[in-house]
């Protein structure tokens, strides 16, 4: 099989459970999410790692729509408030500084928060408010988890962003946003 074939191949593969894992996320979960961004103050995010790297791009899309949005650490980061929401991305839902910064969360304010991760029993479960949850392999190897052909958890990562970016052109539409006046909201000292 020559290269082209295989990239063929590849991208076949990723792109179908890309498709597979996205169907499998329940819609009542993504609309308690978005109506839970909507009525937020602010929208704070946390996570490690590929998730935090996914996290900030959803952060930065939320940005160009002109919602408060901030990932838990940036040097200007405000104070978190009772209304404002914490969406936590972990797929074990164990990882300790989310988990932490969770449980703080709770402990100081008590904000709305959400966990989007793939394993519906971790410690998590007893911290946040409600899960999103992508369905998805994760290093414990549950039985109900889609499994995928990319390294570790990949497909949770990509799944990640891609339901952001789905929620935001839903809320593009949803206010009727005229695509062009997105860029006023785009940083212009690049």
């Amino acid at each position: 099989m020559n290269f082209s074939e295989r990239y063929l191949n590849a991208r076949t593969d990723v792109i179908a459970e890309l498709d597979k894992t996205l169907a499998a996320i329940k819609p009542e979960q993504i609309e308690r999410l978005y109506n839970e961004i909507q009525k937020a103050d602010q929208v704070f995010f946390v996570g490690v790692g590929r998730v935090m790297m996914a996290l900030e791009c959803i952060c930065k899309r939320f940005a160009h729509l002109g919602i408060k949005a901030h990932c838990v650490g940036d040097i200007t980061e405000p104070a978190i408030t009772k209304n404002d929401l914490l969406i936590v991305g972990s797929g074990s839902g164990g990882s300790l500084f989310p988990l932490g910064i969770a449980k703080k969360a709770r402990a100081a304010v008590d904000c709305k928060i959400v966990h989007i991760g793939s394993n519906a029993n971790s410690e998590m479960k007893d911290i946040a408010d409600f899960m999103v949850r992508i369905p998805v392999r994760t290093k414990f190897y549950l039985d109900d988890e889609i499994d995928s052909c990319q390294p570790m958890t990949t497909i949770f990562d990509q799944s990640l962003l891609l339901l952001g970016d789905i929620i935001a052109k839903m809320m593009i539409e949803e206010k009727n946003i005229n695509m062009k006046d997105l860029w006023q909201y785009h940083a212009n000292l690049e």
